[in-house]
């Protein structure tokens, strides 16, 4: 039942997601709110193993989910489910675009997507910010305020601006950091 049920999940996303992996958090928050498979703290997580690994954020984020829901099978199924929608649309989307790309129609409809995208993402930034450095879920509940956290996220955010390095060298920072400070 729990192969199922990721299914249809992951496919849901998959349908519904715009806007590239980070877009699929809060499906995934909303997920571990209705089922035991994992926490919100483990999504948090997810983003962070996904960051590391090679391959596309949200293909990465969904084969977690699934391997921590339903073991190696419960990660080819969502992982599967997550991608079959992305490619059915993409093949549509390539075939009509193809025809009509440089119509005003299109262009309209592209201008209200990316700011609804935008929202979403950074609503899942902010979500992810107040978890992982002050410590409060997305229901407002504190779970445990982190000073270091903190410091180590301001002294961060500038550099990646400033030095705009290839994003695996912050994660290995962060990890080396995490390892040495007990972050």
């Amino acid at each position: 039942m729990i192969y199922l049920l990721l299914f249809w999940d992951f496919l849901k996303i998959g349908f519904f997601t715009v806007g590239g992996g980070l877009a699929t958090l809060p499906f995934l928050y909303e997920l571990a709110g209705r089922y035991d498979w994992f926490t919100e703290a483990q999504v948090a997580d997810m983003v962070a193993v996904a960051e590391c690994t090679p391959g596309p954020l949200a293909i990465n984020m969904a084969t977690y989910a699934g391997v921590q829901a339903g073991g190696i099978p419960g990660g080819i199924i969502a992982t599967l489910a997550l991608a079959l929608p992305s490619l059915l649309v993409s093949l549509l989307v390539c075939t009509v675009l193809a025809r009509w790309a440089k119509g005003n129609s299109i262009q309209r409809i592209f201008a209200g997507i990316r700011p609804a995208v935008a929202g979403l993402i950074s609503s899942i930034a902010i979500s992810m910010v107040l978890l992982a450095i002050l410590g409060i879920n997305s229901l407002g509940q504190s779970i445990a305020f982190d000073y270091k956290a903190l410091i180590f996220f301001l002294l961060l955010l500038p550099a990646v601006f400033l030095l705009k390095k290839h994003p695996i060298l912050y994660v290995a920072v962060g990890a080396v950091v995490g390892i040495l400070f007990r972050i």
